[in-house]
């Protein structure tokens, strides 16, 4: 069972995550942030993960702390649920096109924190919510999750590069983490992650 639960709270949130990497796409999320729900939704349904988020911030202030602490917390449950990364894949990318806007993210889930992000945003917001938040959250995601992504997106629409990104991310993260069959070794050459 490839499951986690994970919290976080601070006296700017309080964050839950839970995680299945072997689920349907099943998805609860209440951030108070409809956006990144919508993107989560995204990241989740295409990934196939089923995937709880509650989380509560100071959003009086502006949506950083949650986008932050969400991308912590989701980060912490992957890992958890990855254990020691034994049969994975461990390398996988995906390119996921949305009308006029193409993502592509390449995945390394191999213990190594690192983040790539080329994705230009038109407008300071999308959805409510700073662009810059976006790259912040898969920033905050992977040094968490001890993942190394490069992500790169184009298009005309700030709404369909995020949403084609998260997208992405899923799509190539339930690849990096499917299990070989039989393989019960970890998959680097040095033993462990």
């Amino acid at each position: 069972m490839r499951r986690a639960e994970q919290r976080r709270s601070t006296t700017e949130t309080a964050v839950r995550v839970a995680i299945d990497l072997d689920g349907t796409g099943k998805v609860g999320l209440r951030t108070g942030l409809p956006f990144l729900d919508h993107m989560l939704t995204a990241f989740a349904r295409h990934g196939r993960f089923d995937l709880e988020v509650e989380a509560s911030g100071d959003l009086d202030v502006d949506a950083h702390h949650t986008v932050e602490d969400v991308g912590i917390v989701l980060g912490r449950a992957l890992a958890r649920a990855l254990g020691e990364g034994r049969g994975i894949r461990r390398f996988a990318s995906a390119s996921v096109p949305m009308d006029e806007a193409l993502a592509t993210v390449s995945l390394d889930c191999g213990g190594r924190p690192f983040l790539v992000f080329d994705v230009p945003f038109a407008a300071e917001t999308v959805g409510g919510i700073d662009t810059t938040l976006v790259e912040h959250f898969f920033e905050s995601l992977c040094h968490q999750a001890g993942i190394t992504a490069h992500v790169q997106a184009y298009g005309r629409n700030d709404h369909h590069r995020a949403e084609a990104v998260f997208k992405a991310f899923g799509v190539a993260l339930r690849s990096a983490v499917a299990q070989e069959p039989g393989d019960e070794s970890v998959p680097s050459t040095k033993g462990v992650f």
